[in-house]
């Protein structure tokens, strides 16, 4: 059986040091340490994949917090159970006791304590990300309502606008010209001219 750590940050500015700091004391020695300096988007990391392809059944990996893992709840619990169901080894988050999926008499109940406790956290990061996103619309609703406008400004049409346009249809100016006479994109100058015409 070995013991291996995996440490994580986003970028390549940031430091690893605490993190290796907390491997240090937590009174295991290990036989290799991980880490990866790359988004924790998705599981598609390097050095990832490696510590993956060493972790055999009864072996323990140290993470620092679940979020060194990966980002998404989803993701992470697939993993988790990549880890610890399939390959069979443990896994001890620091920053969080209660997921250690070793036990001091059944691993059994371990195993069960720490996937019931992944679960609910992974409900709650769900439902977090739920309630942000419906208090995001109700504050774009109630700013609608208050005449807020997203999105790039409207632009108003020149005074000569419909003269620019029937010069346009008689063939007097190329449409450039009217664009430029208009000082318009091409399709706003053609969506203000239909919404002309339909008046």
């Amino acid at each position: 059986m070995k013991n291996y750590a995996y440490g994580r940050v986003s970028s390549r500015d940031q430091n690893l040091e605490r993190q290796l700091d907390a491997f240090e004391n937590c009174g295991i020695v290990f036989d290799k340490i991980f880490y990866d300096k790359k988004s924790g988007k998705d599981f598609n990391r390097e050095n990832y994949r490696k510590m993956i392809r060493c972790l055999k059944a009864g072996d323990l990996l140290v993470i620092k917090s679940i979020d060194r893992l990966g980002r998404s709840y989803d993701a992470i619990l697939f993993e988790w159970r990549r880890i610890t169901k399939e390959i069979k080894a443990d896994v001890w988050v620091l920053d969080m006791p209660l997921l250690d999926t070793r036990t001091r008499e059944d691993n059994l109940i371990g195993r069960f304590i720490a996937d019931l406790v992944l679960q609910l956290l992974s409900f709650f990061a769900q439902h977090e990300r739920d309630y942000i996103r419906m208090r995001q619309e109700e504050g774009i609703r109630a700013a609608q309502q208050r005449g807020v406008h997203f999105g790039r400004p409207r632009i108003e049409c020149p005074n000569n606008f419909e003269r620019i346009v029937n010069a346009l249809e008689r063939h007097e100016i190329t449409p450039n010209e009217a664009f430029a006479l208009a000082d318009m994109r091409p399709s706003t100058f053609y969506r203000y001219a239909r919404e002309l015409l339909e008046e």
